[in-house]
């Protein structure tokens, strides 16, 4: 999509280059990093031989340092706060319906005329008509939505009772994802953010929020990582870490009764692919998902060696006077197969489900990335993660906003942003 749709979009307070803007609507803030333990953390990281970098989506991805948050004044910025919210009062055209669940795609032939949903737990079916269909509704539930109205592989279509509108197997193949373990670590000094998740606390940390913007609810807590490549037959960094002066699950579940930290760490770009497949005609079903997570020869190598790169990082001079010792996994997980075992049982998405819907001119390529409009129907397009062809090397949210960005230029019949003549950081095996 080109570098120059991200910094159209972004406006960072570190001030501009030629990777950033600051005229966007997305407000970008760099991690403070204040915590002792992230200073720990990126002097490790070179004491374990591995650069330090002043940007990872500048320059240089490769290497460690302070990462840029979509937060702004303590409260995370997303797409709807920075596109949304500020124009709902001024377009006369726009309406915005909440809670409402979209149950097909409405068409007339092969001719997408609108959908039909359904708002609230017991409302009746509702109509919306319209010259022209955008679905966004992310890798899983646009590859779903496109399958209930009768788009995608007609042969799995018929057997569920669904009249194929058209023919496009690609629908719902080429999932893929980023899969992350967290390398936790018991601290010795009291300087973790574990107190915070007292009870009593909370109080406080709602003051420091609501009044002034501040504290421990300000900030996302992942203010610093890194990508590396995890051997020298790679030519990208194909590994990425974020780190937490916290041990706790992402979900806020299992925090650690003592003091403690942890990295993330897990491959960019896996061959594993898989599938969204709707089991049913019935739209509140959910679909199957099959990620196929360590399903190749390539994902479980790369999972052995991003866990033998993070316990090296972690085990460096610079944390000596906060390693408690590993608590998880554990020094008994040594092995290969011990390793992969536990990524198996301990491994979580990154919530970075892509490439369901993907762009491109081949037999199982779904959407016309000259037009964004799906293949072998008229008057509906698809802009979401869905239609990345692979998934990309970090996290999806910024290249989302620049598919979403470029889609409105093609939508528009806008001149295309020029492509970027910016250079990038390339590693000399």
């Amino acid at each position: 999509m080109g570098l120059p749709y991200f910094k159209r979009a972004e406006n960072r307070l570190k001030g501009p280059d030629d990777y950033h803007d600051t005229h966007g609507p997305l407000i970008l803030e760099t991690g403070p990093c204040k915590n002792p333990l992230f200073q720990a953390f990126l002097n490790s990281t070179e004491q374990a031989g591995y650069p330090l970098t002043d940007d990872v989506n500048g320059y240089r991805q490769e290497g460690f340092g302070a990462f840029d948050r979509n937060i702004s004044r303590g409260r995370r910025l997303s797409a709807a706060r920075a596109y949304l919210h500020p124009v709902l009062k001024q377009r006369p055209n726009l309406d915005v319906i909440c809670r409402a669940f979209t149950t097909k795609i409405l068409f007339d032939g092969k001719k997408a005329i609108g959908v039909e949903f359904i708002k609230g737990k017991k409302g009746r079916a509702q109509t919306i008509h319209s010259s022209e269909v955008i679905c966004c509704g992310g890798a899983i539930n646009s590859p779903q939505i496109l399958q209930l109205s009768g788009v995608g592989n007609a042969e799995e279509l018929e057997k569920l009772g669904i009249k194929p509108v058209h023919d496009l197997p690609g629908v719902g193949e080429n999932m893929q994802d980023h899969l992350e373990v967290y390398v936790q670590y018991k601290c010795k000094k009291p300087v973790s953010l574990n107190p915070s998740l007292k009870w009593w606390k909370k109080p406080f940390i709602g003051y420091q929020w609501l009044f002034h913007r501040s504290g421990a609810a300000a900030t996302n807590h992942f203010e610093a990582g890194g990508f590396i490549r995890s051997n020298n037959e790679v030519e990208y960094p194909n590994i990425q870490f974020h780190f937490l002066p916290l041990a706790i699950r992402y979900d806020g579940s299992q925090p650690s009764h003592d003091h403690g930290y942890q990295v993330h760490v897990g491959p960019m770009y896996s061959n594993a692919i898989g599938s969204v497949k709707i089991k049913s005609a019935d739209p509140k079903q959910h679909p199957a998902l099959r990620f196929n997570y360590l399903s190749t020869d390539q994902d479980r190598k790369e999972w052995v060696e991003a866990i033998r790169c993070a316990r090296k990082i972690m085990n460096q001079p610079a944390f000596d006077e906060f390693n408690g010792g590993e608590t998880s996994p554990g020094n008994h997980i040594q092995t290969d197969d011990d390793i992969l075992d536990w990524v198996a049982k301990d491994a979580e998405t990154a919530l970075h489900p892509s490439c369901t819907c993907k762009m491109g001119k081949d037999d199982m390529a779904v959407v016309d990335p000259d037009t964004m409009k799906v293949h072998g129907v008229e008057n509906l397009r698809v802009a979401d993660a869905s239609v990345m062809p692979y998934v990309t090397n970090g996290n999806i949210y910024a290249p989302v906003m620049m598919v979403a960005e470029k889609a409105c230029d093609l939508i528009l019949g806008n001149t295309l942003e020029p492509p970027s003549t910016a250079g990038f950081y390339r590693h000399k095996a």
